[in-house]
């Protein structure tokens, strides 16, 4: 929501930022007026402050002297583009929320540390894909173990016992995507080791 004192003093700027790129490009008001088709005496209005900008007024304006309708308002500078997430652990694993919207489709960047550890296969709801950026994953996925290099991918039912780590000396890092129900996890029961 707009501060409205705010509002008054970026209003109240606008006619002297009006006037000031107007002698920048060396034009009069009465030029001004033949290009815009807004009478003089409004033009001069405008920059004097007695008449409040709107926007049929500044569009055919900023049009005239080719600039942004935002250098005409002083709009504020648009705000840093880049996601500032805040990495989360789990289980030793660094996560790095790329979507910020809680349920549907979560997509995480995930370290996974070079470290020996015995896989702990789970399942829970959802669908999982997972990219691979840099190192080596071991994936277990029911009966198969896999080790995936950078840029391969692998996608599954999480219903699937399934467990992933580094299958290196240093840490595994990927991509993972994860379908609408993943976030709610159900452990159950370890499936029964062979031999």
């Amino acid at each position: 929501m707009t501060d409205p004192e705010n509002l008054d003093e970026v209003l109240a700027n606008v006619g002297p930022r009006l006037r000031r790129i107007r002698k920048e490009r060396g034009a009069t008001l009465t030029a001004l007026s033949a290009v815009t088709g807004i009478s003089v005496s409004t033009l001069s209005r405008l920059e004097s402050g007695g008449r409040r900008p709107s926007l049929e007024l500044l569009l055919p304006i900023a049009r005239a002297h080719q600039v942004p309708l935002d250098r005409l308002v002083g709009a504020p500078p648009v705000g840093d583009p880049r996601v500032r997430s805040e990495p989360v652990e789990r289980g030793g694993r660094t996560m790095l929320p790329l979507t910020r919207r809680p349920g549907g489709l979560q997509a995480y960047k995930v370290v996974v540390p070079a470290r020996n550890e015995e896989p702990d296969p789970r399942t829970h709801e959802g669908y999982e894909w997972l990219y691979v950026l840099s190192g080596r994953l071991r994936l277990v996925l029911a009966d198969h173990d896999l080790v995936l290099g950078p840029g391969e991918a692998a996608e599954f039912d999480t219903r699937l016992p399934h467990w992933f780590g580094s299958a290196g000396e240093e840490p595994a890092e990927f991509l993972s995507l994860f379908g609408p129900q993943g976030e709610r996890m159900h452990v159950r029961a370890q499936p029964r080791r062979k031999g």
